[in-house]
């Protein structure tokens, strides 16, 4: 199983730690599609005041994403993940215990908020527990992996338990379900997997933890390639949450599919993105990472976010299966993102926590740009506009990713997928001894 694990790309010390991060994710995907107008009903009052909340919690993910990486490196990812975990669960239970049956805002907005640092303290320092782990000429494969997981459970599966849930449980009974298998998922992760350096200081002994803090930052201007490369995944992750902020309302009601087509929708979306994590993240390690991001990832983003608003919106609900195609192309562009896990850590060698702390930074602050880009420009440019403004981002984010070569030593480790590879990473510890 060791060696079938391995010719996939999987680490097979990680792989219960795969298995518990989709049933994580899952749980924390429950309430995206309809988290906002949740908010607004039980407390918030409209959906311009639970937009705050939102944005609150961005900040939250954003800085905690940041320390996942840096953290990681002075304590071990397991550790890191335990704090992930119990954050979580503490603040969703106050949440949905205390705070939404009171209405109180101020408490949603404490409560809410603060549960932001979980969900990044958890998943972000499992993928440099993968990248610590993973041999080098199939990071890209392990990666694709990852967000396999990742995308499987937010918002794809989900959005199916949403789906399945709200029209059993209601909104308040499906959030008590996501919290449910959200533990589990993390239970399963950090009793299930015995791999030894996730539990082990991945920075040198000298390094103290307000001097790995600021390395993590420094390397954005010693490394600048480093820096443009987490500025390009900050971008990658803008449009998805942006678009839960007004999509939900816009499909749901002017467009005419219902709660329950959009939910269905995003999960056609996003397993696509699933399906196509895997087969591009293998591709990458062929093709070149680089390569992968600016052609899938940046052009092909750019295009499809925008089909993705504009088909729908001129064709209307009668033609649902067109919304579904454009979603399921979205979904397969998104998944070109995948490789720019192995590209930037790639680009600093020497420093691949730093270089993760940096990637986590963006992908976190995403969280919180994206709904302030729809709360900015909502309003003076409508709907259409962002949505443009998102698919001029894309392009932008090609421009980064174009400057970001690997040194010729490393590039050419990319594509050479050996059985020898596979043979030499098929047991845990010596996969871990193979990057370390």
């Amino acid at each position: 199983m060791a060696r079938i694990l391995s010719r996939a790309g999987l680490p097979p010390a990680l792989a219960l730690g795969y298995v518990g991060l989709l049933l994580f994710m899952t749980g924390d995907g429950v309430e995206s599609a309809f988290i906002a107008p949740f908010l607004a009903d039980n407390g918030a009052g409209s959906e311009i005041r639970a937009s705050y909340v939102i944005t609150a919690y961005g900040l939250t993910v954003m800085v905690a994403s940041w320390l996942a990486g840096a953290l990681s490196q002075l304590w071990g990812p397991k550790r890191v993940m335990t704090v992930g975990l119990s954050v979580w669960v503490l603040f969703e239970i106050l949440f949905l215990a205390v705070a939404v049956p009171s209405g109180d805002y101020v408490l949603m907005l404490v409560f809410y908020g603060l549960r932001g640092f979980g969900y990044p303290l958890f998943a972000f320092s499992f993928l440099v527990w993968v990248t610590t782990v993973a041999p080098k000429a199939r990071l890209g494969a392990a990666v694709g992996w990852f967000y396999f997981a990742f995308t499987g459970g937010f918002p794809s599966l989900g959005s199916l338990v949403a789906s399945f849930g709200t029209s059993r449980l209601g909104h308040l009974g499906t959030l008590w379900l996501s919290l449910g298998l959200l533990t589990l998922g993390g239970l399963v992760t950090l009793l299930g997997v015995r791999e030894r350096s996730g539990s082990e200081r991945l920075a040198p002994p000298e390094v103290r933890p307000m001097q790995s803090l600021v390395q993590s930052m420094s390397l954005a201007w010693q490394r600048p390639r480093v820096g443009l490369g987490a500025i390009a995944r900050l971008i990658n992750s803008v449009p998805i949450f942006g678009m839960f902020a007004f999509f939900p309302t816009i499909f749901s009601d002017d467009i005419g599919f219902g709660e329950q087509r959009w939910l269905l929708l995003v999960s056609v979306m996003y397993g696509s993105c699933i399906v196509f994590n895997l087969l591009i993240g293998n591709l990458s390690d062929r093709i070149g990472w680089r390569n992968t991001v600016f052609w899938i990832g940046c052009i092909g983003c750019s295009v499809t976010i925008a089909l993705l608003y504009f088909v729908p919106v001129a064709f209307g609900a009668d033609y649902y299966w067109l919304a579904l195609v454009v979603g399921a192309l979205y979904g397969l562009t998104l998944s070109g993102w995948v490789a720019v896990s192995a590209l930037v850590p790639s680009l600093a060698p020497n420093n691949r926590g730093g270089a993760m702390a940096l990637l986590s930074l963006g992908a976190g602050a995403s969280a919180f740009v994206g709904p302030g880009i729809v709360s900015l420009l909502l309003d003076p440019l409508g709907p259409g506009g962002v949505v443009i403004v998102f698919s001029a981002l894309y392009l932008v984010a090609a421009v980064l990713v174009w400057f970001c070569k690997l040194p010729p030593e490393h590039e050419s480790v990319v594509g050479e997928v050996t059985t020898e590879d596979v043979a030499t990473h098929s047991t845990p510890h010596s996969t871990a001894k193979g990057i370390a």
